[in-house]
């Protein structure tokens, strides 16, 4: 049974991520402020204490009565807890906003990220039922290549750089552990990662690791093909994931071969049009970074700057906080399907 429009129940599936908190601290913050918010994880989640609207609260476990009467809901957490989830909250008639990519193969599921209209020129339907929200990295790449297109994009290249948040608090706690063990001269632990994620950049992990950063980075690429939706301009860019040693914080480095129309002012001015900050040199002092972007929530680039010996070739360095940017994000859709 559909959820009327006058419903104000929300619920947050994966409610004990680290997505899902930020994402509950943004709601409270929002015009939902005032909504019926309830919280459900995994069953190992479950019973956990937490607060919601300033009062003490339990994260409950999905049972048949988890969606009823919800107008959206957030799904968060794992991949397999959003396909989990997706069906029986849909059959409930809600709106679900997938954070999770557990619906980014759904053809009926609609691609969001800010500004994803004016880029692509295609209208976002309020009506849909399944939106999923871009994660950092796939808004950042999907975002510039879009920006560039009229700059006669030839070929862009990008790395980006994982923090361990993305794995939750327990890629968060391996990498504080590592962190310690190694100043202290002591043999690491690595249950999460497989092998020294502390003070490593890595451009894979061990078989024994819970974290596969192929999968991940071709989840992100999937997430870039369905901004693009066009054959050829999508096989003109190249993504690779690399894991970074840092808590927060997603990085990204691109080049992209650009036509003779391109400098550095009709960069910047296409990038701010897109909705992201661009930092002048010397206004952030070493430019954007995983520290400066904490608590932001929209990109932050640095100038666009020429390759030294390749005409044509023009890099771009951006960052953004991997947990507020998205969560900021899907609020932004709630809104907007508010009216």
């Amino acid at each position: 049974m559909a959820a009327g429009r006058n419903s104000q129940r929300i619920v947050i599936a994966g409610a004990s991520s680290l997505l899902g908190g930020e994402l509950k601290t943004l709601l409270e913050e929002s015009r939902f402020a005032d909504w019926d918010l309830r919280l459900v994880d995994e069953e190992n989640a479950a019973g956990t204490l937490t607060e919601a609207g300033g009062e003490a609260a339990v994260i409950q476990r999905v049972d048949e009565d988890t969606f009823k009467g919800a107008r959206y809901v957030f799904l968060t957490g794992s991949t397999p807890f959003g396909r989990l989830c997706a069906r029986p909250a849909r059959n409930a008639g809600a709106t679900l906003i997938d954070f999770t990519r557990a619906t980014i193969s759904d053809p009926d599921a609609t691609p969001w990220f800010p500004k994803i209209e004016a880029l692509t020129g295609k209208t976002v339907v309020k009506q849909a039922k399944t939106f999923y929200v871009f994660s950092a990295g796939g808004a950042a790449a999907a975002s510039l290549a879009l920006v560039l297109r009229p700059f006669a994009l030839r070929r862009m290249v990008a790395v980006m750089f994982r923090p361990v948040s993305e794995s939750g608090r327990e890629g968060i706690e391996e990498l504080e552990t590592q962190t310690s063990q190694l100043l202290s001269f002591q043999g690491v632990g690595s249950v999460v990662f497989g092998t020294q994620a502390a003070f490593n950049l890595l451009s894979r992990f061990t078989s024994k690791s819970r974290v596969d950063l192929q999968s991940e980075g071709l989840q992100i690429r999937a997430e870039v093909s369905a901004a693009i939706a066009d054959a050829n301009e999508d096989a003109k860019i190249s993504l690779n994931l690399v894991h970074a040693p840092v808590f927060y914080g997603m990085t990204f480095s691109a080049c992209a071969d650009l036509g003779e129309d391109a400098d550095a002012n009709k960069l910047s001015h296409a990038l701010q049009e897109a909705g992201w900050s661009v930092a002048a040199d010397g206004e952030t002092g070493a430019g954007p970074s995983n520290v400066s972007a904490a608590g932001e929530s929209q990109l932050l680039f640095g100038e666009p700057r020429a390759d030294l010996s390749r005409t044509g070739a023009w890099w771009f360095w951006a960052a953004a906080d991997n947990l507020r940017m998205p969560a900021a994000s899907g609020i932004k859709l709630a809104e907007r399907l508010e009216g």
